[in-house]
């Protein structure tokens, strides 16, 4: 299995965020890994629609994505 550099990835996510979270339902994106282990960005979602699926990347950059349902998130 191939390892991504961590701090690729992070520039990769860093540099999309605010473009992401401008996308209405978008919660969040963060670090995370694919079922396999495989290193990727994930984007939160309020609620993964098919619309939401169809407006966001499957790879940014080459990376993987995964859309991840995580319900509205707030401050505490």
């Amino acid at each position: 299995m191939c390892r991504i550099p961590q701090s690729d990835l992070k520039q990769v996510m860093e540099a999309h965020a605010g473009r992401l979270m401008a996308i209405p339902g978008v919660v969040g994106v963060a670090l995370g890994e694919l079922d396999d282990g495989t290193p990727c960005i994930q984007i939160l979602v309020a609620r993964l629609t098919a619309a939401l699926r169809r407006k966001l990347p499957t790879r940014l950059e080459g990376h993987p994505v995964a859309l991840v349902e995580s319900g509205p998130i707030r401050p505490l």
